[in-house]
C-alpha cells in the first residue's frame, strides 16, 4: 500500500510538471500573438494554458488584457484579480486592475489600487503608478491632489508624457493658461503625433489670448485625428468659433 501511495504520488507530480510546461509553452505562444495584436489567436491560446495550469498567476494577467483589449471588462478584471490573489507582489497584475478600473470610470477603485502599489518599494516604474492617480484624482476633479501625485510622477521621470500631459490639462481646468503651457509644450515634444496634446496646446494659448498660435495647434490636431474621432470635431467646433 506504503509503495502503491508513493508511486501515485510521483505519478501526480510528474502530471503537474508536464502539464506546467505545457502551460508555459501555451502561453509563451499567446504572448506571441499578443505582441502582433492578435487577441482572438492569443486568448485561444492562454485559455488553453490556463486549463494545463489554472495556478499561473502570468496566464490569468495575460488573459486579463487580452479581454481588456476586446472591451470585456467584467472578465479582465476577473483575471487581473486571480493574478493578484495568486501572487500578490505580482506588481504588473495590479496595475492592470488599477488601470481597468479607470477604464470603467471607477475612480475610487483604482485609487486604492495605485496607492497599493506606490507604497512597493520593489516597484521598477513608480511613476505610472503616480500618473495614473493624478489621472483619477483629476476625473474626481479634485485638482490640487492632482497636481500632487502628476509632479511626483515627474520627479522620477521629468520627461513622462503621461505626467506632463496631465498635470497640463489640470491647469487648464484651473484656468491658469501660462502654466498649463509649460507642460504642455514640455509633453508635445515627447509626443508630436498626439492630436489630444496639440488640442490643449491649442486651449492653453487660446486662454491666455494668443489665438493665432491657438488656430495652429487646433489644425494640428485635426490633421493628426482620425477625421470622426471625438478629438478632431472639438477642434472643428473651436476652430469655427475663433473665425
Amino acid at each position: 500500500m506504503a509503495l502503491f501511495i508513493l508511486i501515485a504520488i510521483s505519478c501526480g507530480g510528474q502530471d503537474l510538471a508536464q502539464n506546467k510546461r505545457l502551460s508555459e509553452a501555451k502561453r509563451n505562444v499567446g504572448e506571441a500573438y499578443m505582441r502582433q495584436g492578435n487577441y482572438t489567436a492569443a486568448l485561444h491560446e492562454l485559455m488553453e494554458a490556463e486549463k494545463l495550469y489554472p495556478e499561473d498567476h502570468i496566464v490569468h494577467n495575460d488573459l486579463g488584457l487580452c479581454y481588456m483589449s476586446k472591451k470585456s471588462m467584467a472578465d479582465a478584471i476577473s483575471h487581473f484579480k486571480k493574478a493578484v490573489a495568486l501572487k500578490p507582489s505580482y506588481a504588473p497584475a495590479r496595475n492592470n486592475l488599477g488601470t481597468a478600473y479607470l477604464t470603467l470610470k471607477e475612480w475610487d477603485a483604482a485609487i486604492a489600487i495605485f496607492k497599493e502599489i506606490t507604497k512597493d518599494a520593489l516597484y521598477g516604474t513608480p511613476h505610472y503608478p503616480l500618473s495614473n492617480l493624478g489621472l483619477a484624482y483629476y476625473q474626481k476633479g479634485q485638482y490640487k491632489t492632482a497636481l500632487r501625485y502628476y509632479k511626483d510622477a515627474l520627479k522620477i521621470n521629468e520627461h513622462f508624457t503621461n505626467a506632463l500631459r496631465g498635470a497640463g490639462r489640470t491647469y487648464l481646468a484651473l484656468n491658469q493658461g501660462r502654466t498649463a503651457l509649460r507642460y504642455l509644450e514640455r509633453a508635445v515634444k515627447q509626443a508630436p503625433k498626439s492630436p489630444d496634446i496639440h488640442f490643449e496646446l491649442a486651449e492653453a494659448y487660446l486662454l491666455i489670448g494668443q489665438t493665432d498660435l491657438a488656430i495652429v495647434y487646433y489644425e494640428n490636431a485635426i490633421e493628426l485625428a482620425t477625421p470622426e474621432s471625438d478629438v478632431a470635431q472639438k477642434a472643428k467646433r473651436r476652430l469655427n468659433a475663433i473665425r
